[in-house]
């Protein structure tokens, strides 16, 4: 039988399987490598009996709502547009076969490699894996007219299947034009081929999940199966075009002709060789009525462009763990926080608390024109209508630093450090305004130096502290910041190279302890913990993430209680491109669970 990963079984009728579906960033808790030894193939040896060169060259396309329509007046001509070459294929990349009973057996969607831990997970659309219901087997580099052991690679049985459930189709279809098409990416995990190896290590490599930098690329690679009413041959085509914004869907769109039914599922890779071990992929053919326009013609395809749900996605998947039933309703692009990436770009400082005293996250924004803003959360990981407190003013751009904390009373606080060096305190802010102000450092005062600053439970008993990275990269606790003033400061770190490149930093109970926690954002990416910093010195590091490209793009990081209910460890990032994530019930070891507030590229 085939398993998904959202619980649904299926009889088989051929051979006895199991289906899932998964991320592509290898991820802790990963699965091991697939065993060696007499065992290993054996699923696949099975399928052997079964799929014949005959079978497969008979199959017949399940995925054939792409057929190309009769030419119709004022469509442009094939000849001014890019048309898909047929090709010998790449290790990379294969299709599906499939035994589904009364409908006989079928040539399937596409599929490709996906590099992880597992070294067993393709990548597929999800409206493709709704239709595996049968025994499927997975075949890279398909030659049509070879059997089993004559494939360049051997077959590979599918034993799971891992769709987003949040992805439903319209009624009477595995597609859909709303935004839940967005959510149009599965990844399978297989067993070993009839020769024990792998998919990893049988082909020899395999496609980095990564997320597109914007919509409008210059050269995308598309690789796929057409069906057999279009590719008699069986061959692989390609086609490597320019990719715009399909309107309205965090999706990518194509013009290049020869893309009809067996395509979906087929990745959209950005640095694409012929027969290359490796490569990226940013998405795969799919989404908006599955992967194709209204008028179903062939030359203009889609794909969902990756981000944290697929992400999450493959993370369950190379897991091998059913992904939550109750993860938020999908939004599409509206995000959680009003305007787009566009505005959010614009969002200077952030800082969480419990403004509105309805002892939820809420979230309070500087705004490079000096505006100020409050977001107050629902507690399940959103935000009800924003608050202006502070309209485009001069003053506020002068705003250098901000940090929310319980400061006095039970409301959080907001410190500022000002670019003259001045300190001052908003006791209790909230939607009606910003309300009184304290100063706790005069213009022209040491405080210039103070780089970053974050409050957390750092103080003496867990109580609000304030910890300050300086210009030199020295550290400083003041363990009992209040209306009264910062207090006596204590050297944690005496001024040291290592910690000017400290780039961000915020604090929150990321060890479930209700200590201090430090969070640190290296300049090269680096995410550390610090678990239970406080006047007696940091606490022990753990490293979250290594450096990498994408968390160099981290503009502006805040940490508050915005969902579930736990006092301060759910990370709020906003990055370069305006698109802000919200990382729920993060960890001292490990991030939480991606929600996107604001999605890129609106």
């Amino acid at each position: 039988m085939l398993t998904y990963g959202n619980g649904r079984r299926h009889t088989t009728v051929a051979l006895l399987c199991a289906v899932l579906f998964g991320l592509a960033v290898p991820a802790a808790g990963a699965a091991e490598p697939a065993p060696s030894g007499p065992s290993a193939g054996q699923e696949a040896r099975q399928a052997a009996r079964f799929w014949t060169a005959q079978r497969m060259a008979d199959a017949r396309p399940l995925d054939a709502a792409r057929q190309a329509p009769p030419p119709a007046p004022g469509r442009p001509a094939a000849a001014r547009r890019p048309q898909a070459t047929a090709f010998k294929g790449t290790r990379l990349v294969g299709t599906f076969f499939g035994a589904d009973g009364p409908r006989g057996t079928t040539w399937h969607c596409t599929g490709s490699v996906i590099d992880t831990r597992a070294r067993n997970i393709v990548l597929t659309a999800a409206h493709c894996a709704l239709n595996m219901k049968g025994d499927y087997i997975f075949v890279p580099r398909f030659v049509k007219g070879a059997a089993p052991d004559r494939q360049p690679y051997g077959i590979f049985h599918i034993q799971r299947i891992f769709i987003d459930p949040r992805y439903v189709p319209d009624r009477g279809s595995t597609t859909t034009k709303k935004a839940a098409s967005d959510l149009d990416t599965a990844f399978a995990r297989v067993s070993a081929n009839q020769r024990g190896k792998s998919l990893q290590d049988a082909v020899g490599g395999g496609l980095t999940f990564t997320r597109p930098p914007g919509y409008t690329l210059r050269n995308v690679t598309v690789v796929g199966y057409p069906s057999h009413r279009h590719n008699s041959a069986g061959r692989a085509v390609k086609c490597t075009v320019p990719t715009t914004r399909l309107r309205g869907y965090r999706q990518l769109s194509m013009t290049c002709g020869g893309y009809y039914g067996g395509v979906s599922g087929s990745p959209w890779i950005t640095d694409y060789k012929d027969d290359a071990r490796g490569g990226h992929v940013i998405g795969n053919l799919g989404g908006y009525n599955g992967g194709g326009n209204d008028a179903n013609v062939d030359y203009i395809s889609y794909a969902t462009a990756f981000g944290a749900d697929a992400a999450n996605l493959l993370a369950h998947a190379v897991a091998d763990r059913t992904p939550p039933a109750d993860l938020p309703p999908y939004r599409g692009l509206k995000g959680t926080l009003p305007g787009g990436a566009g505005r959010w770009r614009k969002a200077a400082l952030m800082a969480g608390g419990d403004y509105t005293g309805d002892r939820h996250g809420d979230l309070l924004v500087v705004w490079s024109d000096g505006g100020v803003t409050l977001h107050p959360g629902d507690g399940k990981g959103g935000f009800r209508a924003e608050q202006r407190l502070r309209q485009a003013n001069s003053t506020w751009t002068h705003a250098r630093a901000v940090t929310g904390g319980t400061f006095a009373g039970d409301r959080a606080g907001l410190l500022v450090r000002w670019s003259d060096g001045e300190v001052t305190l908003y006791p209790q802010p909230g939607p009606s305004g910003l309300g009184r102000e304290i100063r706790m450092a005069a213009p022209g005062s040491a405080w210039k130096k103070a780089v970053q600053f974050t409050a957390g439970a750092f103080g003496d008993g867990g109580g609000t502290g304030l910890l300050v990275r300086w210009a030199d990269g020295a550290l400083t606790l003041y363990p009992r910041v209040g209306t009264g003033g910062l207090g006596t400061g204590q050297r944690l770190l005496a001024a040291n190279g290592t910690w000017t490149k400290a780039a961000q930093l915020t604090g929150g109970d990321f060890g479930g302890t209700a200590a201090g926690d430090l969070l640190v954002r290296w300049a090269d990416g680096a995410l550390d913990t610090y678990a239970g910093t406080s006047s007696a010195g940091l606490g022990p590091r753990t490293r979250m993430r290594g450096p990498n490209g994408r968390w160099q793009q981290a503009r502006v990081l805040t940490a508050g209680d915005f969902l579930h209910g736990r006092a301060g460890d759910d990370l709020i990032v906003r990055w370069s491109d305006g698109e802000t994530t919200l990382y729920a019930d993060t960890g001292a070891q490990a991030l939480g669970a991606e929600h996107p507030l604001v999605h890129p590229g609106t």
